[in-house]
């Protein structure tokens, strides 16, 4: 007896689970499937040309006649070469988000920047430098993903026709849904600063009522004429809160959420890759 397949999920992709979990988004309802979600987003025009790659006219003969002559002349590579080159790119973009971007890898070293914990904090602003390291990691990641995906789809295009189909949906599924995708990795970032701007605002709260009874407290000692030396003299030598010691682990707790928040959304970006890769390696098997 045949296994019947697990439905799909639309809301199983590692970037959703990590906001959810980490309460940064809130939990999505189940209702629909992935078909249902993706009609509602495709507009006319898009409807139109997602049906002409479902429903190719020309023959497998043709198809590959029709492709471009330096597809044609190109080499099939082995499924296992090819997995190879996935896993490589990946620890490559793995490494650049956790530590720099490896020697030699071609990838654009992006530091994350050091964390400012002088005061006053400037609240509109203290966000800035973290989104500029989120969304250059995002561009990276988005260029050298696609990429991966177009060496993908050659091969896949240099199988049989169901390869090339297959070729075709992925190259018209990234070009409908790369604008929708871009608005809302985006949204990643501003969910990251929402929160780090929450808990700025509890801590300041937290500084200002400690100021306020420090000061109350030393109104109230200040009656005591026969203490009022002892307490200047101590109020000279008391040294002054470091912001460091509230602000510091704000900026580290961010720093980490952030990068697990990129790990997250790498792997949600390669899972289109990841299926072109095991389609070619069933194929493979299925030609030999």
């Amino acid at each position: 007896m045949t296994r019947a397949l697990p439905r799909a999920s639309f809301y199983s992709a590692s970037l959703v689970r990590f906001l959810t979990e980490n309460a940064l988004l809130a939990p999505a309802r189940q209702a629909e499937d992935v078909g249902q979600k993706l009609g509602d987003w495709l507009d006319f025009r898009q409807a139109i040309a997602l049906h002409g790659v479902l429903n190719p006219e020309t023959t497998s003969d043709a198809q590959t006649a029709n492709l471009p002559a330096h597809v044609q002349r190109m080499a099939l590579i082995a499924p296992e070469a090819l997995a190879r080159h996935v896993d490589k790119v990946r620890a490559q973009l793995v490494e650049s988000i956790t530590q720099g971007a490896p020697a030699g890898s071609g990838l654009a070293r992006i530091d994350l920047p050091a964390p400012v914990v002088d005061e006053p904090v400037e609240i509109k602003t203290a966000f800035e430098p973290y989104r500029r390291f989120v969304a250059a990691h995002q561009r990276q990641m988005e260029s050298t993903v696609r990429g991966l995906r177009a060496q993908l789809r050659l091969q896949l295009g240099k199988r049989a026709s169901a390869g090339q189909q297959l070729a075709a949906i992925d190259t018209a599924f990234e070009n409908i849904l790369a604008e929708r995708e871009a608005a809302l990795l985006a949204k990643t970032s501003k969910l990251l600063e929402k929160r780090f701007v929450q808990a700025l605002k509890a801590h300041m709260q937290v500084q200002a009522r400690h100021a306020a009874l420090t000061t109350e407290t030393a109104d109230a000692m200040a009656d005591a004429a026969d203490e009022i030396d002892a307490m200047a003299s101590a109020s000279n030598e008391s040294p002054k809160a470091d912001p460091s010691s509230w602000l510091m682990p704000l900026h580290q707790n961010l720093r980490q959420t952030i990068r697990q928040a990129l790990l997250a959304e790498l792997d949600t970006r390669l899972q289109p890759a990841l299926g072109l890769l095991e389609a070619l390696t069933s194929l493979a098997t299925q030609e030999q």
